[in-house]
């Protein structure tokens, strides 16, 4: 991939070079203006560090040529006072609204999880989004099946699944908890760290979520059974190659929080 610098706009400072986690762009010499050599271009991973820092706004890359960059969030008017009150603020909603959120509003969301880190910028992460609230249902019944087939078994959750099915049966969702939606990243079955780019990118959902008026859970039971059960992933019918990662329930909440609840204090080693 091959930069594109303006002569007039470049100072010459140095950053790109500097910043870029390659380490393929020359730094400017004897008035010249960076550059990738060819022989290196194939190394660009097309993160877009080096036209993020340029603080001139002198360097784009190739393939953004034409392309106007929003600009960046500038550091001020968010206190880390703020930033602390909304990340502890932050629940697991298991009591969701019957109203749907809109295809506008979820892709918002999924546009802010496009820029979550992933390796090499490889961004393997795409998603299902299971709107319809009949459909997020009939994989909520498809777990308890297969849940069924686990009762005196000695799978891990063999003891806990009778209380499941019971509750199911009596009319209660202990799987979905009745969200009207269902969220699931989906990822290349052949590359071994994309399950991690996939929980990076699943947690700025998360994260941004609130902001959006959105409420969230994690959904563990669907994430292992949807590993485990065929009649799940013939429901989500993924296409060829590609496996689902996780699973998050998603939707308008019901109540509001009033307060933070405690936690235990965190466990750190200086060293």
């Amino acid at each position: 991939m091959a930069i594109i610098v303006e002569d007039k706009a470049c100072s010459r400072c140095g950053v790109c070079a500097d910043i870029c986690p390659m380490g393929i762009i020359q730094p400017p010499l004897d008035g010249t203006t960076p550059f990738v050599a060819d022989s290196q271009a194939g190394w660009c991973v097309s993160c877009g560090q080096c036209s993020a820092f340029c603080p001139s706004g002198a360097l784009t890359l190739e393939k953004d040529d034409g392309f106007t960059p929003e600009p960046a969030w500038n550091g001020n008017d968010l206190s880390p006072e703020l930033m602390v009150s909304y990340l502890k603020s932050r629940r697991s909603i298991r009591n969701f609204k019957s109203e749907s959120v809109s295809r506008e509003t979820i892709e918002a969301l999924l546009d802010v999880a496009r820029y979550a880190a992933s390796g090499g910028n490889g961004q393997p992460v795409q998603w299902l989004v299971i709107h319809d609230p009949e459909k997020v249902q009939r994989v909520a019944k498809a777990v308890i099946d297969w849940m069924r087939t686990l009762v005196g078994s000695n799978h891990p959750l063999s003891k806990y699944v009778p209380l499941l099915i019971a509750g199911w049966e009596n009319g209660v969702d202990p799987i979905c908890r009745n969200a009207p939606h269902l969220l699931i990243p989906h990822i290349p079955e052949e590359i071994p760290i994309a399950h991690v780019d996939g929980i990076i990118a699943l947690t700025h959902v998360d994260i941004a979520a609130p902001a959006f008026g959105v409420g969230t859970c994690w959904g563990g039971f669907v994430a292992l059974a949807s590993q485990e059960s065929s009649e799940i992933r013939e429901i989500y019918d993924l296409p060829v190659g590609r496996k689902p990662l996780y699973a998050m329930m998603f939707g308008y909440p019901k109540y509001r929080s009033a307060s933070i609840p405690t936690r235990n204090k965190a466990v750190i080693t200086w060293q």
